[in-house]
């Protein structure tokens, strides 16, 4: 009796602890939710946007040393300039009339309107500051469906959410830590779901809604990778951690993940924190390498392809290296191995 009333109360004590753990887990999942989210864009300010500028090298130094570190001027002739605009390799483009007070800037707020505004605004204060006047000229516009250059963002945002989303509710029906063939098996699914996903994602975007047209082929490749990178990631999180797992994919995800992937606004305007880390997860290599196929006919998309795809590679490696592991660890029980004999324990 006594002994039983002692495994009733460390039952208890057990409950109690394994509660108050996913209490404070999950507490600090939504502190560090609210701590992201707000860290990132309460104030947001310019630094070291990239601008050209098409003008006598003295004009050009005398602009960059007024404009205390907000944008990173060079010099550059206005063909060239022209081309890096369009390949999404600088942020505007000014070109000052040598002859005159009014001078033009070409921007492209495709790739992000934050930092385009941010551009605009800055060097009008320094032109009106020097008595001369702005044109700005909107060479990369969004499209007409792609209101302020954010559907790119919301369907990077639904293909990872739908990828980690399936990871997790596969990892509830069955065991937390799985087998190798498990974890073959989910990944498995993961792959047809990213294929089914992408082409979703990439055909509500584009014939059905008419946000980002004309490039169903390569959003559904783009699609198909960033949902099985999330998903890969979910599983390997979750073979090495469990349960908890899931709650770093949620912290990488969603918590650094979406205020950094430059949504609403892009690096050149984000915290440093925030600015440096977006290019490096799935989140802002997605979003980047989708605006770079939609707008700047996929100039430049090499490295964001390469860090989703090394997310998924990564995932995939873990997830079945660790299953593996777990494996060899695990010796049958009623099996015992001396240096190479193995000996069945007699029974009875």
């Amino acid at each position: 009796m006594h002994r039983i009333q002692e495994y009733i109360e460390e039952d208890v004590v057990g409950r109690i602890g394994r509660t108050l753990g996913l209490v404070l887990a999950v507490l600090g999942l939504q502190l560090g939710f609210v701590l992201s989210y707000v860290g990132a864009f309460h104030d947001p300010a310019p630094h070291e946007i990239p601008v050209q500028v098409v003008a006598p090298a003295a004009v050009v130094d005398r602009l960059a040393a007024g404009l205390d570190g907000t944008l990173t001027v060079t010099g550059a002739d206005e063909s060239s300039a022209r081309a890096a605009l369009a390949a999404d390799e600088t942020a505007g483009v000014l070109i000052v009339d040598p002859t005159g007070t009014r001078d033009t800037l070409l921007v492209a707020s495709a790739a992000g309107t934050s930092e385009a505004s941010a551009v605009e605004a800055v060097v009008g204060r320094a032109e009106a500051g020097q008595g001369r006047t702005l044109t700005v000229t909107d060479l990369v516009a969004p499209q007409d469906g792609d209101a302020r250059g954010l559907s790119g963002f919301y369907l990077v945002t639904g293909w990872i959410v739908g990828g980690y989303l399936l990871a997790a509710l596969l990892g509830l029906t069955d065991a937390a830590r799985p087998d190798l063939r498990t974890t073959a098996r989910r990944l498995g699914v993961a792959l047809g779901f990213a294929v089914l996903g992408g082409l979703g994602g990439a055909l509500i975007a584009g014939p059905v809604l008419g946000a980002l047209t004309g490039h169903v082929l390569a959003l559904w490749g783009l699609g198909t990778l960033l949902t099985f990178a999330a998903a890969a990631v979910t599983v390997a999180l979750s073979a090495l951690l469990g349960v908890v797992g899931i709650g770093v994919t949620i912290l990488l995800f969603v918590i650094l993940g979406n205020p950094s992937a430059g949504g609403a606004y892009q690096a050149g305007v984000l915290p440093a924190f925030w600015s440096e880390i977006g290019s490096r997860l799935p989140n802002g290599a997605g979003v980047d390498a989708l605006r770079r196929i939609v707008y700047f006919d996929a100039a430049g998309t090499t490295g964001p392809l390469l860090v989703a795809g090394a997310w998924a590679v990564g995932g995939v490696a873990v997830a079945l290296l660790t299953a593996w592991a777990r494996a060899r660890r695990e010796v049958p029980q009623g099996r015992h191995e001396v240096g190479h004999v193995r000996e069945l324990e007699p029974v009875g």
